[in-house]
């Protein structure tokens, strides 16, 4: 691994401890090196506050090293006035004559500006270091930007032979470690989406409690107002924002944001679009069956995430067919873990 690797490496390392705090910005770390050393470094740390590379520039003591200093940050640096000024201004000032760049910027108010910028300010830039690397870190922020819709990972469980439970009652299937995980997995997720058939048999909280974190939006689908009335249920127990989305007119949910979508335009896309203009940029699919077969059949999917128990239950409701794409299986005590990447088209 070169030293430029290295850099933009430990830039991604640092850039992931702002996981749940920037959305729906990226995730973003920034190296100063000079003689060899690195003399500053920062990330991303809240949305809304100093972007990476003020943090690193700022934390170097001596400034007088800056004139001979490469920056390393994993994201092209913003050239447009947001919650803060431009990066690109502040790194040109400090006198820094080196830029390296883990990966162009999707957002159409950056999108090579920022490299531009620089390079006529007469900074040498290089450009996609660790591309790949850098691309799998903002997944979710290159998602919004690129297909303009939340990055969407459906998450189940089911029995050996594939069952998900009775339909009746909720049926715990994965073990004690496994819910751990998933809610981790809630803590990094801006939106926790569910179906109505599933709010009414599970009574979930879509809460976060193994794990520490803040807790996602709750949004509900309920295109038939089914859910009306149900003022027991623990999605409307006030206790965090809770979005239903319904294609019924008139309908009062409590402790609930009700978001009524025309009949006539098809659901899924129109709930994305929603969600995508009101910068909820991914979203954890917990089901039900239903819910999830309707995400795979219309391809509205980024991964697939499913915690498959050793028993067997015989009979049930049927889990969805796993989708094509890239797997890899991973053992959680007595569950495998089965993680499916959707390959989409370039």
């Amino acid at each position: 691994m070169s030293n430029d690797q290295l850099y933009i490496q430990r830039c991604l390392q640092l850039a992931a401890l702002g996981s749940g705090q920037v959305s729906p910005n990226p995730l973003v770390g920034c190296v100063i090196e000079a003689n060899g050393k690195i003399i500053g470094e920062g990330y991303h740390r809240k949305f809304g506050e100093a972007h990476a590379e003020v943090n690193a520039i700022h934390a170097v003591e001596d400034k007088s090293l800056l004139g001979r200093a490469t920056l390393y940050v994993n994201l092209e640096p913003c050239s447009h006035f947001g919650k803060t000024p431009p990066c690109t201004d502040l790194i040109i000032s400090s006198g820094i004559r080196k830029v390296v760049i883990g990966m162009q910027d999707p957002f159409a108010g950056v999108n090579g500006s920022g490299i531009r910028k620089l390079r006529e300010a007469g900074i040498e830039v290089i450009c996609t270091v660790l591309e790949v690397e850098c691309l799998k870190l903002n997944k979710r922020f290159v998602c919004a930007h690129t297909r303009k819709r939340p990055f969407l990972i459906l998450k189940w469980a089911q029995s050996s032979d594939g069952i998900t439970g009775n339909g009746k009652e909720r049926v715990q299937i994965s073990n004690s470690l496994s819910k751990i995980i998933g809610h981790k997995w809630r803590s990094e997720e801006s939106g926790i989406l569910i179906g109505a058939g599933t709010a009414a048999i599970d009574d979930p909280e879509l809460n976060t409690r193994y794990w520490q974190g803040a807790s996602p939006v709750r949004i509900i689908l309920d295109r038939s107002g089914n859910l009306c009335g149900k003022s027991n249920l623990k999605i409307f127990d006030g206790k965090q924002r809770t979005l239903i989305y319904t294609q019924q007119e008139n309908y009062n949910y409590s402790n609930a944001e009700v978001i009524p979508l025309s009949a006539f335009t098809p659901f899924l896309p129109a709930i994305l679009s929603h969600l995508h203009q009101n910068r909820n940029s991914f979203a954890l699919v917990e089901g039900g069956p239903l819910t999830h077969r309707q995400f795979l059949e219309q391809q509205l999917w980024d991964e697939c995430r499913i915690f498959i128990s050793k028993e067997t239950l015989g009979q049930g409701v049927a889990a969805p067919p796993f989708p094509q794409g890239t797997i890899n299986l991973t053992t959680i005590g007595d569950n495998q873990l089965l993680e499916i990447v959707n390959q989409h088209p370039a």
